[in-house]
Formats: structure tokens, C-alpha cells, sequence
């Protein structure tokens, strides 16, 4: 399932999530333009490697590739599907929690999604890019200030456009991550995607935004868009 955008406006411009968005295509294009043996030492000097964070020493000497990593992104695909997700579901956080704390948000998820990915494969020499775990952050903290908001949602096949409630549409794309995550504890894989990343990311989104539920919202934060696609 593709979510194609939801049913709550942002009452001020995201400017926070519009800059990560670009920062994150600079870096994209600067990938593009290496070749293949540059790029693979530019990942291998950026990325974030498990083992290499294990140890407090290692945290110490390597903890800034943590944020490198979450600006790089391993082919097309991967930025785009990533950017996206942050579209449609960071403008109304950022709008919760205010530009600054928006960012500190992102940036700390951010670690707490590789903080779980440590965790889980601490001797993991393969570098983990990408911004899916910050934005694992976004969506855990979306399930909960917005779980009733719908979710336009485009079904590949057979081909079909409806909505859901985030809760579930979230709550669908949680389960996925965790069930992926545990057959990887079964796997000797070494590369592949960081699942406990999206996982760690996640969790932190939904604790850090459980104690706003009770901050003033728009009456229609929660609404559920039945109406749609006919307003």
C-alpha cells in the first residue's frame, strides 16, 4: 500500500521538513555524481556501522555518522519512498511540536533508531543509511496526535484508491517492521534493511508525543474525512 497524502492541513508552512527535504536531495545528487568505488568509500565514511558504535569509546569517535547517515540515501528509490513518507506525514507534526522541536525531534529519533539497530546486530560492519528511521519518529508520533486522521491510501494490485485511519494504516506499517525484524533475528544477513531502526524510531516517536495528546489541537485534529473523495 502507497499512501498518497492525508486529510489534515498544516496550519503554518513546514519549513523544517521542507529543508531536510532538500538537504537530503543535495546529498543525493552529490552520490550521484561519484563513481562507483568513491561512492562506496563515501558510505563507508559516512554511513553509520553498528560495530563502530558498540563500544562507549567507538560512540565517541564515530557518534557523528549517525547524523551523516541519516542524509544518505543508496539509490532512488530509497530517497524517494523515504521523502515522501516524510511529506505526508512530518508537516502536521512539525506543526505540533514547532520548528525547533520538530527538528530536535527528527535529529533524535534519529539516533534512537540506530541506538536499537546497535543493539540488535552490534558486530554489523555494514554501513546503515537512509532517513527511515527519523522518519519511523515522525510516524510513531503521528499514530498518536493524529490516529483517527484518514490516510488516502493507493493499493498496487488489484489497482484501488480509499482511505484508512492512520491508526491502522499506521499501526499496519509498524507490524510489517516488527515481523521483518525478527526474521532477520533468524538470518545470518548482513545487509539488507535496517529493521530495528524503523522499529527504535518508532517507539521513540510514539513515548516522546504521548504526553502532547493533551495539548490544544484544531477541534478537527481527529476528524475522520468520511466525505472523501466527494468535498
Amino acid at each position: 500500500m502507497i499512501p498518497l497524502r492525508d486529510t489534515i492541513a498544516a496550519r503554518r508552512l513546514p519549513v523544517v521538513l521542507w529543508a531536510l527535504i532538500f538537504v537530503n536531495a543535495l546529498v543525493f545528487l552529490q552520490e550521484m555524481n561519484l563513481s562507483p568505488p568513491a561512492l562506496r568509500a563515501f558510505i563507508g565514511h559516512y554511513g553509520m556501522i553498528p560495530a563502530h558504535l558498540s563500544t562507549w569509546s567507538g560512540v565517541a569517535q564515530h557518534w557523528p555518522t549517525v547524523i551523516s547517515a541519516m542524509f544518505i540515501h543508496g539509490g532512488l528509490l530509497h530517497i524517494a519512498g523515504n521523502m515522501w513518507f516524510l511529506w505526508i506525514f512530518g508537516d502536521n507534526v512539525e506543526d505540533q511540536l514547532g520548528h525547533i522541536w520538530f527538528l530536535t525531534f527528527y535529529i533524535i529519533g534519529g539516533f534512537a533508531a540506530a541506538a536499537l539497530q546497535v543493539l540488535i546486530a552490534p558486530h554489523s560492519t555494514v554501513p546503515g543509511i537512509g532517513a527511515s528511521g527519523a522518519i519511523a519518529a515522525v510516524m510513531g508520533a503521528y499514530l498518536v496526535l493524529y490516529p483517527r486522521a484518514g490516510v488516502i491510501t493507493l493499493l498496487i494490485f488489484p489497482p484501488l484508491v480509499f482511505q484508512l485511519p492512520a491508526l491502522m494504516w499506521i499501526g499496519l506499517w509498524f507490524v510489517e517492521q516488527w515481523f521483518s525484524g525478527m526474521m532477520t533475528l533468524h538470518v545470518a544477513a548482513q545487509g539488507g534493511v535496517a529493521w530495528w531502526a524503523h522499529v527504535g524510531g518508532f517507539l521513540f516517536g510514539v513515548v516522546v508525543a504521548l504526553p502532547l495528546r493533551r495539548a490544544p489541537r484544531r477541534s478537527f485534529a481527529y476528524g475522520y474525512d468520511r466525505d472523501w473523495p466527494h468535498r
